[in-house]
């Protein structure tokens, strides 16, 4: 049985299954997708079932990990969404808030829809006290949703030697925002 974090109008964020892996194929196989994500796309089904097996290997550790986006009409895998307990990025653990969707879902609010229900999650539903996101500076689209669901710019760091964003929003703040 799908364990269902959240139901919007026209999507279910449930956790991630092995049934996943043709989606996470289609999703993590596209160079586009990758552009601003080091440009390594993925080339096999059994990379798309590995990285499946490692983010529920983050739901048993953290109690947390990336879910999946399913389209409610049509059941197709959209990409993922939500948080991740994130150690090692920056000079201190986090929970990240990330998204990647299938490069035919762009352009759909999609991406801004469930990072909002996945930061309400976090601080609704987990009660944590903060939520960080980081983005490529080249990437216009990733930096704007960031910012128009309320996380904060902080500052600039480089990461796999490229420039990225670092932004920020805390329980106090979102509960101004609402």
């Amino acid at each position: 049985m799908k364990k269902i974090h959240i139901e919007t109008d026209r999507l279910i964020i449930r956790d991630i299954e092995e049934t996943d892996a043709v989606g996470m194929f289609k999703l993590d196989s596209d160079p586009e997708v990758h552009t601003f994500l080091g440009n390594n796309p993925i080339s096999t089904i059994e990379q798309a079932k590995d990285i499946i097996e490692h983010v529920r290997k983050q739901y048993v550790k953290n109690g947390i990990g990336r879910w999946a986006i399913e389209d409610k009409a049509t059941g197709d895998f959209i990409g993922w969404t939500g948080l991740k307990f994130e150690q090692g990025l920056r000079h201190f653990d986090y929970y990240d808030l990330g998204y990647r969707l299938r490069k035919e879902y762009w352009g759909k609010g999609i991406a801004s829809e469930t990072a909002a229900a996945s930061l309400n999650y976090g601080f609704e539903k987990l009660n944590l006290k903060e939520i960080g996101g980081a983005a490529d500076i080249n990437h216009v689209v990733s930096n704007k949703i960031l910012q128009k669901i309320g996380l904060k710019f902080v500052d600039r760091f480089a990461y796999d030697g490229a420039p990225h964003n670092w932004y920020n929003l805390t329980r106090s703040d979102w509960k101004k925002m609402h």
